[in-house]
């Protein structure tokens, strides 16, 4: 694997991924207790009309939202400042945990969009797990876009980790130099009299590698890869995306609470009015 080198240490480039590792947690804990809430409602509040099936969803949603807020400070403050020390100008520090507060967000307005239509807290767990995992796999992270088949490059371009894998990654890693592992490394011996900058001067000019020991009259150590946007550039991550998908990612958050709301409608309301309607016919 490429190492990204940070201080002149090297820093694993899925360092940046940590808070994905906190989104099926978050949403199992979530769904139980919206569930459990729907369930009073259904059985108290929506008989007494006490108050609308929109503000209890809407409430629901709003009240989970200071406490992802502040998951989010702590993760990205764990985090960040344990891989990347902090150093970084202060346009990314702040991008990056702009990314971080927003992925919460997004995971507690897609537990709400699950919980508000399945009938358990199992199945939705079921459920969501398969739509993470579904999402994670085409994100492009584990495979480039361009190697996908033609269902898995929909699924990357829909999926919403793309945009924020692409905008967080890009964010952090942009303009790391990258130092290749003993298995990455291209090796081979120098023509005779010939050091491995004399016998590959021309082709360092063009090429995007680096060579590492420029001197030497035997094995040269030749890396494909000089920094993170070259690696990037593979996966479609692109330096001048990052606040496009930024932006894309909230309209996922606001697709969430419209698609709650609409889900909601159609399987617990919609089936509750034709019921009333049918007892009230047959009385």
């Amino acid at each position: 694997m490429h190492h990204l080198l940070h201080d002149g240490k090297p820093v694993s480039p899925h360092s940046i991924l940590l808070p994905l590792e906190n989104k099926k947690l978050t949403v199992n804990r979530i769904m139980p207790k919206f569930i459990g809430r729907r369930t009073l409602y259904e059985l108290r509040e929506r008989p007494s009309k006490t108050y609308s099936w929109k503000v209890f969803i809407f409430s629901q949603i709003v009240a989970e939202l200071p406490w992802q807020a502040l998951l989010g400070i702590c993760t990205w403050a764990s985090f960040y400042f344990s891989v990347y020390g902090g150093n970084q100008d202060p346009q990314r520090q702040g991008l990056v945990f702009l990314f971080v507060l927003q992925f919460f967000l997004f995971a507690s307005s897609f537990a709400s969009l699950i919980a508000s239509a399945v009938p358990s807290p199992v199945l939705g767990s079921m459920l969501a797990l398969f739509m993470f995992v579904l999402s994670l796999l085409s994100n492009g992270v584990m495979q480039p876009p361009s190697a996908l088949p033609p269902f898995w490059d929909y699924m990357h371009r829909v999926s919403p980790l793309t945009y924020y894998v692409g905008g967080i990654s890009a964010t952090a890693l942009h303009g790391r130099p990258i130092h290749c592992s003993d298995r990455e490394m291209v090796s081979f011996d120098a023509p005779a009299g010939q050091t491995c900058g004399e016998y590959l001067g021309r082709y360092l000019e063009i090429a995007p590698g680096k060579l590492y020991n420029w001197s030497s009259t035997g094995k040269c150590q030749y890396c494909p890869l000089r920094s993170a946007d070259q690696y990037l550039a593979s996966r479609d991550i692109f330096w001048n995306n990052r606040w496009r998908d930024y932006g894309i990612l909230w309209a996922y958050f606001a697709f969430n609470i419209f698609g709650a709301i609409f889900l909601y409608y159609l399987f617990r309301v919609l089936p509750y009015c034709r019921a009333n309607k049918a007892k009230k016919t047959k009385s």
